[in-house]
């Protein structure tokens, strides 16, 4: 619990103000988890606070087809959000482009804190996502959604009797070259170092591949500009040897960095920095629940997000209801 009551900390510099409206419910992030806890809320008939820092949507709005999503046989990912906002705005939520840089738990309430000032709550839900980490190289941005991809549940699909990497060396590394090794023609794993972070059967799996090839010790330095991505530069051994490998496509899996950094000293985060919530949705401080990728959680795609927006909403309302 950050506090009781204002403290020091939660007070608002530069006549900034606490807006004077109250919420029933506020939602940390526009994405499909906080737009699919907005719209059950919504229909609980709760009155909602929806903030979201950039473009509602959510990282979805990368993928250039959801194919894996129950319904949907395929659907841009930009057209899949805006259908979601759509479908949101029409109950009422309008989302606020702000930036919230702390919450307070001020016991019967939860002040959200950005740069513009302050904003209660009764309950509130934190859907901030994670995002992926890069490789920082030139192009990545550009490539992504065109060859490039950090998902190979999302996008393995589409590379079927194809040539393609995964770039990365633990767990999530070694699984999702095995997934991609019983779709994909051949399967580059590529890794930094000599050794290897994930687990060993999965490894010992993966050697056992006819088509999967185990690089080592080797470092993507530069990926083909143009678009669809044909293929990488690597650098391996101690003599930093350059190489051109080609590909249909490569898939990083260095992990991710989970949105969870202002929350810090108001809910329970777990080693990896996620929000320790279990199915529920619940936190560790009364009133707050997580939803979506920031919590953790064995699998994060877009119907599990969906599915986490719904139960915190539900959770949510049954905590303003008087239900523990």
């Amino acid at each position: 619990m950050c506090c009781a009551g204002i403290c020091p900390l939660c007070k608002i510099p530069g006549g900034r103000k606490v807006a004077d409206r109250i919420y029933d419910i506020g939602i940390v992030g526009g994405g499909p988890a906080g737009l699919t806890a907005a719209l059950y809320a919504r229909r609980a008939g709760r009155s909602v606070f929806l903030a979201e820092e950039a473009l509602p949507g959510g990282q979805i709005t990368a993928s250039p087809a959801v194919e894996n999503y129950p319904g949907v046989r395929s659907m841009d990912g930009i057209a899949y959000a805006a259908c979601l906002r759509e479908q949101v705005r029409a109950l009422g939520v309008e989302p606020t482009a702000v930036r919230v840089e702390r919450v307070c738990d001020e016991g019967k309430h939860k002040l959200l804190l950005s740069a513009d000032g302050g904003q209660r709550c009764r309950a509130l839900i934190l859907a901030t996502g994670s995002r992926y980490r890069r490789l920082s190289l030139p192009g990545e941005e550009e490539l992504t959604g065109h060859g490039l991809s950090y998902c190979a549940t999302c996008d393995g699909a589409f590379f079927r009797d194809r040539r393609v990497a995964v770039c990365g060396g633990g767990n999530s590394a070694l699984t999702e070259a095995l997934f991609l090794s019983d779709l994909c023609a051949e399967v580059f794993l590529i890794h930094r170092r000599d050794r290897f972070r994930g687990e060993t059967y999965l490894l010992e799996r993966l050697r056992a591949r006819a088509n999967v090839r185990i690089l080592t010790d080797c470092r993507i330095v530069a990926l083909d500009a143009a678009r669809p991505l044909s293929g990488v530069t690597l650098e391996q051994g101690e003599d930093r040897t350059r190489s051109h490998l080609a590909l249909d496509g490569l898939f990083i899996a260095i992990g991710r960095i989970p949105g969870t950094e202002a929350f810090r000293t108001l809910v329970q985060l777990d080693d990896g920095g996620y929000i320790a919530a279990g199915e529920d949705c619940r936190t560790s401080c009364a009133g707050v629940f997580a939803a979506g990728d920031c919590r953790s959680k064995p699998l994060r795609q877009l119907v599990t997000a969906t599915g986490d927006g719904a139960v915190a909403a539900t959770a949510a309302c049954a905590y303003l209801d008087g239900v523990r």
